[in-house]
């Protein structure tokens, strides 16, 4: 694990410098030497060694990107935002907010296009997903940075999970979140609690493990499924959702549930095959091997 609570729940003075630490030199266990790390101060009581990338696909967000920057904690590593050709100043807001931010320039188009090319960008370990509508927290970025410490491969965003809300989902939107997830859950065998959320994150290194291929809002539905087919560990963590402050969403409920039902319906096909696969290797019987006979002469004249 890549995390380290401070004894008595003590920090650093200086955040986010390279703290230090004792430990026993080798010898006669009694002696301690200095030593440099590079663990960074989250709160009270813990601080870790892993970078965070923290992605933030956009469309015109410029008034939101203020609200949502205040919440990101300062122990981040990075921030990468992925620009869906905005029209208004979404970029120059974003690097007033946050001077260091990498830019992407998307070239393709949908949610899923720009997560994919963000993910491509990021350079941490870990990988945290938000929106940049202001309805995610970012203060809640450290119970999924926690959960993957803790051993989970894959941290899940659900509104439907113990403590979790949502302000903003509608009824309808509701009902088919619950539908969809249900066909899930029966189909991969996972209790999911929520399908269709936007606040992921995961290790960077099980990123090929999710062979993430689509360019929609069914990126979220896709990672939940291929997670779970790839025998990610995965942990829901409770997370409210809150309202779009500013502009209108570019979700379309139909279309776009269309889309979703194909992915679980294709993801579904495929785990069956898979399974059935699977199954006739196991009752494929090992090939006998043929030992080639060897005829001895034996050489029975004397000298």
């Amino acid at each position: 694990m890549c995390a380290f609570a401070y004894p008595g729940g003590s920090t650093p003075e200086l955040r986010g410098a390279s703290s230090t630490t004792f430990s026993p030199n080798g010898s006669d266990g009694n002696t301690a030497k200095l030593t440099r790390s590079r663990y960074r101060p989250v709160d009270a009581g813990l601080a870790i060694a892993p970078e965070v990338s923290v992605v933030i696909p956009v469309k015109n967000e410029a008034r939101n990107l203020p609200i949502v920057f205040a919440t990101l904690p300062d122990w981040i590593s990075e921030v990468v935002l992925v620009d869906g050709r905005s029209v208004d100043d979404t970029v120059a807001v974003a690097k007033e907010c946050y001077p260091e931010i990498k830019v992407i320039h998307q070239v393709g188009a949908g949610k899923g296009d720009a997560l994919r090319a963000g993910f491509a960008a990021c350079t941490g370990d870990i990988i945290v997903m938000i929106d940049g509508d202001g309805s995610t927290d970012g203060k809640e970025i450290v119970r999924f940075v926690a959960a993957l410490l803790a051993g989970a491969d894959y941290a899940k965003g659900s509104r439907f999970a113990s403590s979790g809300g949502s302000d903003d989902i509608t009824w309808h939107r509701r009902l088919g979140n619950r539908v969809l997830c249900a066909m899930v859950n029966v189909a991969m065998g996972t209790r999911y609690t929520d399908l269709c959320y936007g606040y992921n994150a995961f290790w960077a290194r099980v990123l090929p493990s999710l062979h993430l291929d689509c360019i929609g809002f069914e990126i979220e539905t896709m990672m939940n499924i291929r997670a779970a087919r790839a025998d990610l560990r995965v942990q829901e963590i409770p997370s409210h959702e809150k309202c779009r402050v500013h502009g209108t969403s570019n979700l379309r409920v139909v279309f776009d549930g269309w889309r979703i039902f194909k992915v679980i319906a294709a993801e579904t096909l495929a785990s069956r095959r898979s399974r059935s696969r699977m199954r006739r290797e196991a009752a494929t019987p090992e090939p006998e091997l043929s030992v080639p006979s060897v005829a001895v002469t034996a050489d029975v004249s004397k000298d």
